[in-house]
């Protein structure tokens, strides 16, 4: 499909001569940095859809077990830690 865009005069001799570079057209390039920023969009999308699992079940530290002491925590895991 042709389309007319109006692009900064710099960054249009920037991108022709990478475009020249990388021995590639114009159109492919600028085809690629949009299929680039499209997928970071739909990338960004799904992570900020990510929501991490919670505990809801009942419970809690058993009765003698201080809390507020690292080595009674590290007592009651035992061989565990």
């Amino acid at each position: 499909m042709k389309t007319t865009l109006d692009i900064n005069d710099q960054l249009l001799a920037d991108a022709k001569a990478l475009a020249a570079q990388q021995r590639t057209t114009l159109t492919r390039l600028i085809e690629e940095g949009l299929m680039l920023r499209l997928r970071a969009q739909a990338a960004g999308k799904a992570r900020a859809k990510l929501r991490l699992p919670v505990f809801k079940g009942r419970g809690g530290l058993m009765q003698g077990i201080d809390p507020l002491s690292n080595k009674a925590l590290l007592d009651a895991l035992g061989d565990d830690a």
